[in-house]
């Protein structure tokens, strides 16, 4: 189930990373971020800015070396391997700049797989959730088709629904639609937007558009390793 609306799904309080290595290379050196069930945030800034590295913080993808990060309002530096792997499983669904569908999978059962593999099997409810949300998204006669015979903006749809099989509390999206045109572009964007205000998800996007950062409920910029926010 998603979160209440003003609930914090995602929190970080003095978050720092730094990557190691014979010179240590810091990135990010404060963060303070606060996102509630339902709200829509988009992240700018320059490439390598540490807008990934934050993305893949906040999916419980990489550790930070400061700070806290409660994600579902728990702390995950005390997280067992185990216990981030079911917090990534079952809170957070991820999209990215590349859709990275199986070839070999039906739309249908692309858009399943994180069910099928938390469980091994999707029950008949389940199955319906995802059915209806390729309907909702323009997929419902595509149900059947392999992503290589669907379009760009397609299977970028139904890697969105994929990262809401498991009815998650937050998405994190690295480029969504960097590799799509921008009518298809526009299309994917307002999906997420659609999710975001009905079904209360909240919505984490990296992007380099600033037309689509700019009809996100906020937007943040990260610039030397620290954020603040933009005027919409």
């Amino acid at each position: 189930m998603s979160a209440a609306p003003g609930e914090a799904v995602i929190e970080t309080i003095g978050l720092k990373k730094t990557y190691p290595g014979k010179v240590p290379t810091p990135v990010l050196f404060g963060i303070d971020l606060r996102v509630v069930a339902g709200e829509f945030i988009s992240i700018i800034g320059q490439s390598g800015s540490g807008k990934s590295t934050l993305l893949n913080i906040l999916g419980a993808l990489d550790i930070p070396t400061g700070g806290v990060v409660k994600i579902d309002g728990v702390d995950i530096s005390t997280l067992t391997e185990d216990g981030l792997a079911v917090l990534r499983s079952e809170v957070v669904g991820f999209v990215f700049q590349a859709h990275f569908l199986l070839e070999e999978l039906t739309c249908l059962e692309n858009a399943a797989l994180p069910i099928l593999i938390r469980k091994g099997e999707a029950t008949s409810e389940e199955l319906e959730w995802i059915r209806s949300l390729l309907v909702r998204v323009g997929l419902g006669e595509q149900l059947d088709k392999y992503p290589d015979t669907m379009s760009g903006g397609e299977n970028q749809r139904c890697a969105i629904v994929r990262a809401l099989a498991n009815r998650p509390r937050i998405v994190l999206a690295d480029e969504p639609t960097g590799n799509l045109d921008s009518h298809s572009g526009e299309e994917v964007f307002r999906l997420m937007r659609q999710m975001s205000s009905e079904v209360g998800i909240a919505f984490v996007m990296v992007t380099h558009d600033e037309r689509l950062a700019h009809a996100a409920d906020r937007i943040l910029m990260i610039e030397d390793g620290l954020m603040r926010p933009v005027a919409g």
